[in-house]
């Protein structure tokens, strides 16, 4: 890796709504492209539509990156506040002849489109004032036009789709200052490119097109074109774009559904790019193998059921600490009630058995409720069933081995088995009425684990309870 790479990317989300998960992958792919390059990070929040953008938006997004783990390099840019700049652009540009001033009203340019149509010729826009005399222009409202190439072509060498070629005399003089003096979104994109240093765009390639118009701009004022890289965009199950119809659109959702960070920055790294057949792999491992290279021509598919075995992969690989940490995050942003100290240590020292097999939190949750309840424990129908007297007078024949065992996996095994076969029964009859002693849920680790992790006294006061039918 070289530090001294100068490569900068960006991510540069529109705030008119939550961090969507086509747009955290944009911002994935430009964070791996530059942290595994050494370079720069930039976060531009495109806040021109101000009819639109909200600061609750913009700290969602924020949030979204911040939950992600995907940290930016300085400050979050504001477009909107580098309107001046902009502005100061297109005059640059005037003066070098690069760019027009155009009177032409709106009726004036439906008009010259209703009579292209007529005559079934091409409806871009051709102004009459690209060549004109300043001396002849009047004194009224005008919008400033790129002075296009009229003929040749405009080459994207995109890093993802190939060599795209565009012909001049398909693209119209792109308006880059409207009428009030306000700065348009496509002259606004290429001005804080170059000045934040830009050297490679990472994009959906519905921003194909775009890249046409914004490298005239670049040329226009001599300025390097960055890298394009237009990534395809992704697709419901049903091969469809994205969509509400599909569930979950926002990062948020899939932090609320129970997805650990680390399994959504994998499974969204593998989304319309590869490394060999890799489908599970570390931060450190995509930081190291992501390039552009890699990625896919074809929109990539949302396939929750990858992402659940993904995740079932990260919380085995997860340090126990790391994933309280999460869990907690998980509870806060579900709104529900945080963990006592008590709860915690308990939930810390049962890790090792809730991680197992889990594919959310919300599971992990469910199997951790054997040390988030507190005795009495109110067992629920399923549970109660285990609990017949049958059942309670077998527990209450465990309960004096148990207070004189040595408090040890094997050993209590031993004990339960042991009990077991002097009834003609299997274990598993001796461990379900216990399960419901000390869970009152049959979703939970095994009743051994929950043992360890209880300790002698609490699993007494809890077979105790049980036995008397309490």
């Amino acid at each position: 890796m070289n530090a001294t790479s100068g490569i900068v990317t960006r991510f540069a989300p529109s705030p008119t709504g939550f961090l969507h998960i086509g747009g955290a992958r944009t911002a994935l792919f430009n964070w791996l492209y530059a942290r595994g390059r050494g370079g720069k990070f930039l976060l531009r929040i495109e806040d021109t539509d101000r009819a639109r953008s909200t600061p609750e938006a913009t700290a969602a997004i924020l949030t979204g990156l911040e939950w992600l783990g995907l940290d930016w390099d300085g400050d979050a840019i504001s477009q909107f506040e580098r309107a001046d700049r902009h502005a100061e652009v297109a005059h640059e540009m005037l003066a070098r002849g690069h760019a027009y001033k155009c009177f032409a009203t709106q009726d004036e340019i439906e008009a010259f489109r209703e009579a292209a149509r007529a005559e079934g010729k091409s409806t871009l826009y051709q102004s009459p004032w690209r060549d004109t005399d300043p001396a002849t222009h009047p004194d009224a409202p005008y919008v400033v036009r790129l002075k296009a190439p009229r003929d040749g072509e405009t080459v994207i060498e995109d890093q993802v789709q190939g060599r795209v070629v565009f012909r001049n005399d398909q693209l119209d003089d792109m308006v880059c200052l409207r009428s009030d003096g306000t700065p348009t979104y496509m002259l606004a994109v290429v001005v804080d490119d170059h000045d934040m240093g830009v050297t490679h765009v990472i994009r959906g390639d519905d921003h194909l097109n775009n890249a046409a118009r914004q490298t005239q701009v670049y040329q226009a004022m001599g300025w390097d074109v960055p890298v394009f890289a237009h990534i395809p965009l992704i697709h419901g199950e049903d091969g469809k774009k994205l969509s509400k119809r599909h569930g979950a659109l926002g990062v948020e959702d899939y932090q609320k559904m129970g997805y650990p960070a680390a399994s959504i920055r994998n499974y969204l790294t593998r989304l319309g790019w590869s490394h060999g057949d890799d489908e599970f792999f570390s931060d450190a491992q995509a930081l190291e193998w992501f390039d552009l290279g890699g990625i896919g021509k074809a929109p990539a598919r949302l396939d929750l059921k990858k992402l659940d075995h993904l995740t079932a992969q990260h919380f085995t690989a997860m340090d126990d600490a790391a994933a309280l940490q999460e869990l907690e995050a998980f509870l806060a942003a579900t709104e529900a009630p945080a963990l006592t100290q008590r709860q915690r240590d308990h939930v810390l020292a049962a890790m090792p058995q809730l991680k197992e097999k889990a594919r959310n939190f919300g599971q992990i949750l469910e199997r951790a409720y054997f040390v988030l309840t507190e005795r009495p424990i109110e067992p629920d129908e399923k549970s109660a069933k285990a609990l017949d007297p049958v059942s309670r007078s077998i527990l209450n024949e465990l309960t004096p081995q148990l207070q004189t065992a040595s408090w040890e996996r094997e050993s209590l095994e031993a004990i339960a088995s042991e009990l077991a076969a002097q009834h003609g029964l299997g274990l598993g009859k001796i461990a379900q009425p216990l399960r419901a002693a000390l869970a009152g849920r049959t979703v939970s680790p095994s009743v051994f684990d929950m043992m360890m992790v209880l300790g002698r006294d609490e699993t007494l006061a809890r077979v105790a309870d049980a036995a008397k039918g309490h």
